[in-house]
């Protein structure tokens, strides 16, 4: 599992989450550990391209330009 798919799987365990299911939380918090060591050991200046893809689709920012607009008109 990548770092990026780690980061996935800690909000999907975290949304399943209950008072009643501790574990879930447990696992998430698993995961999400997982997730920063994996960004840790990747955040080095020379990040392969495809790593940082990887990170940006399943935890970035949208970057958004000043007066841009989804395709139905309404402002990001």
């Amino acid at each position: 599992m990548t770092g990026p798919e780690h980061y996935r799987e800690a909000e999907r365990l975290l949304d399943l989450s209950t008072a009643d299911n501790p574990v879930t939380a447990a696992e998430a918090q698993v995961h999400a550990t997982l997730a920063l060591a994996a960004a840790t050991a990747i955040s080095s200046t020379c990040m392969p391209g495809a790593d940082w893809d990887a990170w940006q689709q399943a935890a970035g920012v949208p970057f958004v330009l000043a007066g841009e607009t989804s395709d139905d008109g309404n402002p990001l």
